[in-house]
Formats: structure tokens, sequence, C-alpha cells
């Protein structure tokens, strides 16, 4: 997918002490890659929030699936980190892989 404004993956920790954190955030995804999102993300033990799109004539057509979780905070890392895997997301340059 090509870079735009508004159109990118977002993860966010907030430390909750004790190992445990709160996650948010967004995966950006196309629509074949919604379905395996949306297995991934609760095999993790992180919650939907939300799956939708903003415009009826991009392309490709992109949706947003919002989720939350509170837990462990490397079971969270390992769990965003599989549902990422499902998508075609690329890390920006200069980013962590």
């Amino acid at each position: 997918m090509p870079p735009r404004p508004a159109a990118t993956t977002s993860v966010t920790f907030q430390p909750l002490g004790g190992g445990k954190a709160a996650l948010s955030g967004d995966l950006v995804v196309i629509a074949k890659e919604v379905q395996p999102v949306l297995v991934a993300l609760p095999r993790g033990g992180v919650k939907l929030v939300e799956a939708r799109h903003h415009n009826l004539t991009d392309d490709p057509h992109l949706f947003f699936v919002h989720y939350w979780a509170v837990g462990d905070a490397v079971s969270l890392a390992k769990a965003i980190r599989r549902a990422v895997d499902t998508t075609n997301v690329a890390p920006m340059p200069g980013g962590a892989a």
C-alpha cells in the first residue's frame, strides 16, 4: 500500500506496572486482510473495537480495524505482531522492523 496521509497502522502501549500494559491502536488493511486480522486479534487476547472504512472510492479500498487490550505486555506485543504479520504492511524507512 503506498504511503498517504491518514493511512497508517498504529500501536500504542501504556505501561501499567507489574509487567502489564494497555494496548490500543488501529490496523489499516485491504479487503483480503480483514478476516485474517479479525481472527488473529482475539486469539491473542486483543479485543476488536470496530472495523470500518472511510471512503467509497479509494483504491485499494482501505479498512480500519481498531483494537484494545489490557494484559501482560509481552503477550500483547506478540499478539499484535501476529496480527500485523497477516497484513502487507511495510516498516517505515528507519523504523523498527
